[in-house]
């Protein structure tokens, strides 16, 4: 592929190149000053968010990402921006340098020690809206609640509120939260660690546990991070031990029966979150021993589990002790021999394989646990989604097909 951009780009001074390396400030600094890593990272994002608004001066520059993202077949229109300046011998990377002022060098530099990031245009009407013209912000920001830090194609340095989206378009620079590497939807393959069969197929849905509505109180994403990306995993016993493992995904990542897409805080539909198959071959590998269901708000890779161990456990024990013995679930026969799923012991508090050390981390919205031990009810829903401090965070459909 030959990209090929207009001469006599933007002439920026150097002193706005010798300013390329300055950390982010002020909102950020709080968060930025946590670990010595993340302090690396968010300035590399920092520094690629600004040469990018700097290189989107360029109106050639402008046109040719916006045939890109246009084009993008991933949810939102996204790209992920390591694999797009790299790609095609590196032209892209090249371009920023040349129209940004930068070397190749710094970028590559930048490059390594962020993150993998995507763009995207997070405000659907900024995305509809932008019509390739230099009426542009590019922004980045780590955490859900952080203040996006900003540049106009001038290089100038703006922070934006955290809470409300600026009327200017806004490209964003963010951690990476999409699939870039497989396909999702209804025909894709099933995310599954043992799925026993039934994930998919030309048999119609297979037998086991459903939900069909889903609601939760806040949406846990800031409007920089665009869409939320909402989970529920089904989690169980790590072979003997008191820990957890986690057994099923459902949400934007996974694929076939267990693929849906909540946008919004209300969902209603019909998604598998755990197959009979492969509940038999729970019970069977762990017998007298429950699961768990959890639901979560992805800040990384979908359908992977990236969240603090010591508070997901502080959560359990919580809400443990609120309903003892009472916070797990398992498939059942009712009185008039229906299919049921119903509260049961679930005893085990720690996640295994929790990936603590990352700073950015998945929000952790709750154990779902059955209306009749909580004692509250909501229309349409059985199961309660209570997070920490025993806050109600939402409320589901569950049921045994």
């Amino acid at each position: 592929m030959s990209i090929r951009f207009t001469l006599g780009a933007l002439a920026l001074a150097a002193g706005l190149a010798a300013c390329d390396r300055s950390p982010p400030t002020a909102a950020n600094e709080e968060s930025a000053a946590s670990t010595p890593q993340y302090s690396v990272e968010r300035s590399a994002m920092d520094r690629l968010a600004r040469k990018l608004a700097r290189a989107l001066a360029d109106s050639a520059f402008r046109s040719y990402l916006k045939s890109q993202l246009d084009r993008s077949p991933f949810p939102e229109h996204k790209l992920q921006l390591q694999k797009l300046l790299l790609q095609s011998d590196r032209q892209l990377l090249k371009e920023v340098a040349r129209i940004g002022g930068s070397s190749e060098a710094e970028l590559d530099t930048d490059l390594e020690e962020a993150i993998p990031l995507e763009i995207y245009f997070p405000v659907a009407q900024h995305r509809e809206e932008w019509d390739g013209g230099p009426n542009l912000l590019v922004a980045s920001a780590r955490e859900d609640r952080e203040a996006p830090v900003a540049y106009d194609g001038g290089g100038q340095r703006q922070v934006l509120s955290a809470d409300q989206p600026p009327a200017t378009p806004v490209l964003a620079v963010v951690p990476v939260e999409t699939d870039f590497a497989h396909p999702t939807g209804p025909g894709a393959e099933a995310t599954c660690t043992d799925c026993g069969g039934g994930g998919g197929g030309t048999s119609g849905p297979p037998p086991g546990l459903y939900m069909a509505y889903s609601h939760f109180v806040q949406d846990f994403e800031s409007w920089l991070k665009g869409s939320p990306e909402f989970e529920y995993h089904i989690l169980g016993q790590s072979g003997t031990s008191d820990s957890l493992r986690d057994y099923q995904c459902a949400g934007g990542a996974a694929g076939g029966y267990y693929h849906f897409d909540q946008n919004d805080l209300n969902w209603t539909g019909s998604v598998l979150l755990f197959n009979q198959a492969q509940l038999n071959n729970y019970k069977s590998a762990h017998p007298n021993q429950n699961f768990r269901i959890i639901a979560l708000e992805d800040d990384d890779t979908g359908c992977v589990i990236k969240f603090d161990a010591n508070r997901f456990k502080n959560v359990i024990s919580v809400i443990q002790a609120e309903y003892p013995n009472l916070t797990g679930a398992k498939d059942t026969t009712s009185s008039t021999l229906a299919k049921i799923v119903k509260r049961a012991n679930a005893l085990q508090k720690i996640l295994s394989a929790v990936y603590s050390f990352i700073t950015t981390q998945d929000d952790f919205i709750g154990n779902a646990v059955e209306d009749v031990v909580v004692g509250q009810s909501f229309p349409g829903a059985n199961w309660i989604i209570k997070g920490e401090n025993n806050v109600t965070n939402g409320w589901a459909k569950l049921e045994m097909r």
